[in-house]
């Protein structure tokens, strides 16, 4: 039985076209912009998200808001009412509460559907990584896997995304509790461009550090060489409005795999609005244990 829904969070970056093809359904976020506030229910344009990253260059302070386990339960229920499972392919719980909020309505929805599940995937990831996984999510209902089958399947492959990126001010990681001080205070002298990946624990550590862009990025590529998996081909670069830095990684993701199917995408304005313009990073299957 494979007739369930895959249902992802708008923390994630996933190509549009794949979306509409293969059928996943995405989770409302909300964010703000200054005293505005907005609700991002697709993936975003990149005429919107050219206006959030200009914000931000203006000082404008951007935040984003949880999804609650009401809010949860009120997108599930519809599915669960028809007899359908859903897999939730769910931001890090290393970096927010959200898996937290979706495993609590995920065991009062079984009180009330107990023929029906909700199945999150606490993917200890974000961004492009999570679109990785919805898209193998999909391919795993259409080989025919069940929802069950696929959830299991899915928990595995976190093992294997890889995200490596650089930022041009930690001060917005810092700001939203991911990254200390000393290392956000670092990144503002001399040009210095900390590497961080997501952990094994689905948080933030810094792997190297680099005194300018150029050899910042071309570090981030040294490390894709040596840790992709040579069987999984499919790679997202994300930028927060820096396509000049997409397109050198993308470049150079190539040069060293021909084979690569790259995407590149405007980082989403849930994961931006704590990074800052002139993010890049490269997301992959490949050996986590050894992003260094």
């Amino acid at each position: 039985m494979n007739d369930y829904v895959i249902v992802v969070d708008l923390s994630a970056n996933i190509s549009t076209t794949f979306v509409e093809e293969h059928n996943l359904v995405f989770i409302p976020m909300n964010y703000s912009i200054g005293a505005e506030e907005r609700i991002s229910a697709r993936m975003e344009s990149d005429d919107v998200m050219k206006n959030f990253y200009d914000s931000q260059r203006k000082g404008i302070e951007t935040k984003t808001s949880q999804i609650t386990p009401q809010q949860y339960m009120e997108a599930f229920e519809p599915y669960l009412k028809d007899g359908k499972d859903v897999v939730y392919i769910c931001l890090s719980s290393g970096l927010s509460n959200t898996f937290n909020s979706v495993s609590l309505a995920a065991r009062d929805l079984a009180e009330d559907y107990p023929n029906a599940k909700v199945y999150p995937v606490d993917t200890l990831a974000g961004t492009g990584c999570m679109g990785l996984l919805a898209e193998e999510a999909a391919y795993n209902r259409e080989k025919g896997m069940s929802a069950e089958e696929n959830y299991n399947d899915l928990c595995k492959k976190v093992d294997l995304l890889c995200h490596v990126f650089m930022v041009d001010d930690l001060m917005y990681l810092h700001r939203g509790g991911r990254v200390p001080a000393s290392t956000a205070i670092m990144g503002t002298v001399l040009n210095i461009k900390p590497l961080l990946i997501v952990g094994e624990d689905g948080k933030l550590p810094m792997i190297d550090k680099k005194r300018g862009v150029k050899p910042a990025m071309n570090r981030m590529a040294e490390i894709y060489a040596k840790t992709r998996d040579e069987k999984m081909n499919r790679v997202y670069i994300v930028h927060a409005d820096a396509l000049d830095r997409a397109e050198y990684l993308r470049d150079k993701v190539l040069e060293i795999n021909p084979k690569a199917d790259v995407e590149v995408q405007m980082l989403c304005p849930v994961i931006g609005a704590h990074t800052g313009p002139g993010m890049a990073a490269i997301l992959y299957f490949g050996d986590r244990h050894n992003l260094k």
